[in-house]
């Protein structure tokens, strides 16, 4: 196939980048690098053994989406593209807004007039909110808490609502729930340009000495420990299920639209995480106990039979692989892609 990739020096388009190349396809990436490093085209190329087609341009640029379909006849879209900090969407939510749902529309009117009506959509667990119904199901209605959140359920509806409207669309909304890890490789991986959100990330800065100690938001929640629990999926298994709903829609006879979970359907909590890596790493991980944070639930993990009926997908790699990977991606570029 020749595959459209939006976002694709991102975390998660990188390694799904890396995944397509690997097994043959033609991949070309588009990105406007406001949140990645243009070293991942080179990293892409090493593992590839191949040259990697990259442009580096913005989803609201319409002129230049038209020349980017008229120069290749694509397969399909892989749309990673969009601002992704839940805090800075708080701040500034028109940024958001413009970005993430104006950049989706944009690129939806260049593929409907190039014909290519095949998409996959990178979604996120947010739309769900603070579900306290567990597992997570699909049906489950939107309930975003923050401007992010808001973003990516526009997106999905506006998805659902062209795929309803016009004739040939084929749409996969995929809804990660926490992607962590790294490519076995250790050449790729997650480098956030600014403090990071999420905890994988956090713990490993702790254990590569950037940061001092952990914070734990919490360890009254009604878990096995007393932290919260997540569903935790190695990115290259997110990677492996973007493939698979391509697959799936190539399938198709006609048309179709689905929002599906890409989790691994358990949970883990902070202090397991966190032990884990310090077995993988060798290192200890020191970490405090704080105040809860507003909003935060006890447990949230994804309902995974759709994945496993539809995409036939299924998440395969554990807690101590993660950790060995990301371990090894951080050892490896102890300052990101800033290493170099």
């Amino acid at each position: 196939m020749n595959i459209l990739v939006t976002g694709g020096t991102g975390y998660i388009g990188s390694h799904t980048c890396a995944l397509l190349l690997q097994l043959g396809h033609q991949v070309t990436i588009i990105d406007n690098l406001c949140n990645s490093s243009p070293l991942v085209i080179e990293r892409l190329q090493t593992l590839s053994g191949k040259p990697v087609s990259f442009i580096q341009g913005d989803l609201r640029d319409h002129s230049l989406l038209q020349r980017v379909f008229a120069n290749a006849a694509f397969d399909a879209v892989i749309h990673f593209a969009g601002l992704k900090s839940v805090a800075e969407s708080v701040s500034n939510p028109l940024a958001y807004y413009e970005n993430n749902v104006s950049g989706s529309v944009n690129l939806l009117k260049a593929m409907r007039e190039a014909g290519v009506r095949t998409l996959v959509f990178s979604s996120s667990a947010t739309v769900y909110g603070d579900s306290p119904i567990q597992p997570v199901q699909e049906d489950l209605p939107h309930a975003p808490t923050n401007p992010y959140g808001n973003t990516k359920s526009l997106i999905e509806t506006v998805l659902r609502d062209l795929s309803q409207s016009e004739p040939g669309w084929r749409i996969a909304c995929l809804r990660y729930f926490n992607p962590v890890g790294a490519h076995p490789s250790g050449l790729i991986g997650e480098d956030p340009n600014s403090p990071p959100n999420n905890l994988m990330p956090y713990i490993g800065q702790v254990a590569s000495g950037t940061r001092e100690w952990l914070p734990v938001f919490g360890n009254d929640y009604p878990t096995a420990d007393g932290t919260g629990v997540r569903d935790y999926i190695h990115v290259m298994d997110l990677a492996e299920g973007h493939k698979a709903a391509l697959d799936w829609l190539a399938s198709l006879p006609e048309q179709g639209f689905a929002a599906i979970n890409l989790g691994t359907g358990r949970g883990t909590s902070v202090l397991e995480l966190v032990r884990s890596f310090e077995m993988e790493s060798n290192r200890q991980i020191p970490y405090k106990i704080v105040a809860r944070r507003p909003g935060d639930v006890a447990c949230s993990f994804a309902d995974v039979d759709l994945s496993a009926r539809l995409l036939q997908w299924k998440a395969q790699r554990s807690i101590a692989l993660i950790c060995a990977d990301t371990w090894r991606w951080l050892h490896n570029n102890p300052r990101g892609y800033h290493s170099d």
